[in-house]
């Protein structure tokens, strides 16, 4: 068994496939390199990420899936659970392997997994859309932090630039260390330096524009007064508002 390691791209997860056909691998094992555990039995490999390797894979995906089954391919790949590269792996091979539609196959197990997957990544996607919570900073650009289960950010960017094109905006994955930033004409991802010595939060907080202060007291106050004692329901409320978020939600501060 050996071991192939990649950086974690879905360029790099086609590469990885243009090298295991190419190279007539049979018994192999897909890695992220933040995922990577030492094994002294297994032999390890490093891919190096290739663009024109992974649009061979990706033009012969379109040729043999739908629009939609190379999408859901993609938004699967950005679960990062441990394991689903390999399943993607095989989900890929069995593709190339016949010339009959797979996508609704759910007999075969790399299909299934490949649906479970994506349901969990469509629910975090829109959990995300519905709880982003924007503050104002002192420049007059909207900001908001996430911290999603899966690496949504990429599928979240369409609904927030048509629903906030009138508006400069960041929204920034802390858990992953990157973000979006839209500039009212284009969007693009970003990475930010917190490492000034100040705590994540507070370097936020200080950042804020004086109304956007004063806003979120005035939404917290009415929050408060919204939420009517005798109609509490606790568990209903971490049902549809899971803890986890609390933290970057405005009403929860």
């Amino acid at each position: 068994m050996i071991t192939l390691v990649y950086d974690g791209t879905f360029e790099g997860l086609l590469t990885v496939v243009f090298e295991v056909y190419e190279h007539k691998m049979a018994l192999v094992k897909v890695c992220r390199e933040s995922m990577v555990q030492p094994n002294f039995f297994d032999a390890k490999r490093s891919i190096v990420s290739d663009t024109v390797k992974a649009n061979r894979v990706l033009k012969g995906l379109h040729q043999r899936l739908s629009a939609g089954g190379v999408q859901r391919l993609y938004a699967t790949h950005l679960s990062e659970i441990e394991g689903e590269d390999d399943n993607l792996l095989g989900f890929i091979r069995y593709v190339f392997s016949t010339n009959t539609q797979v996508e609704e196959d759910f007999g075969n197990k790399y299909v299934m997994r490949l649906s479970d997957t994506l349901k969990k990544v469509r629910r975090e996607k829109h959990r995300m859309e519905a709880f982003v919570r924007f503050q104002k900073m002192a420049d007059g650009i909207f900001y908001a932090s996430i911290q999603p289960d899966f690496n949504v950010l990429p599928l979240i960017l369409p609904h927030f630039k048509r629903r906030y094109a009138d508006q400069r905006w960041i929204i920034y994955d802390i858990k992953r260390a990157y973000g979006i930033y839209y500039d009212l004409n284009e969007a693009e991802f970003i990475q930010m330096d917190f490492a000034s010595g100040k705590p994540y939060n507070k370097t936020i907080f200080s950042s804020y524009s004086e109304d956007e202060t004063l806003y979120q007291a005035l939404w917290k106050d009415y929050f408060k007064h919204v939420n009517i004692p005798a109609r509490k329901n606790t568990k209903l409320h971490l049902q549809h508002v899971p803890k986890r978020y609390w933290k970057h939600l405005t009403e929860k501060f």
